[in-house]
């Protein structure tokens, strides 16, 4: 009778072992990919129509600490909101230059919202859409961009470009 019960207790254990998935593990810098960046038409607050564009892109953290607090949240003066950096490039003539602060479709960056797994995996993953504006645009406006992450230890991810983009041509732009 012992001798059943070891057994049974023996075979319990190596199932309870064996049945304990693996924790996954990724690095604790961010990597994004590009999926596809669509041009379309809207409107923008004041009812004006203009030409929208929403940036869309996978991510991965592998410590999980990807995203922001809000200002009002963090408590603190020298906040840093922006965690998505972004550099507009102006494709001329097959020519690729950087674009001046001044330019109409120059973006300023942007805020993840902070996000947070509980237990013990804490890979993030998942996918993020950035809209866009622009007022102005012509059959010549042909433009890309390089974008990266930063976690809030920071951080960086890979950097990343678009595809080349037509604002005069509605559609959705793929690698």
């Amino acid at each position: 009778m012992n001798k059943k019960i070891t057994v049974l207790v023996s075979l319990f254990s190596i199932l309870a072992l064996g049945s304990c998935g693996k924790l996954e593990m990724l690095p604790a810098e961010p990597r994004i990919e590009f999926e596809n960046f669509s041009v379309f038409d809207t409107n923008d607050i004041l009812g004006n129509e203009v030409r929208g564009g929403q940036l869309k892109f996978y991510f991965e953290d592998g410590d999980g600490d990807l995203g922001l607090l809000s200002q009002a949240e963090a408590g603190e003066e020298d906040y840093d909101s922006i965690n998505l950096f972004v550099t507009l490039y102006r494709i001329n003539n097959g020519s690729v230059t950087p674009a001046a602060p001044g330019d109409p479709y120059y973006p300023t960056g942007f805020r993840i919202p902070f996000m947070e797994r509980t237990g013990r995996n804490k890979i993030l993953r998942g996918h993020i859409s950035v809209q866009f504006t622009y007022f102005f645009y012509s059959e010549e406006d042909s433009i890309k961009y390089d974008f990266f992450i930063k976690d809030r230890a920071g951080n960086i991810s890979n950097t990343v470009s678009t595809s080349v983009i037509s604002i005069f041509n509605k559609g959705i732009y793929k690698e």
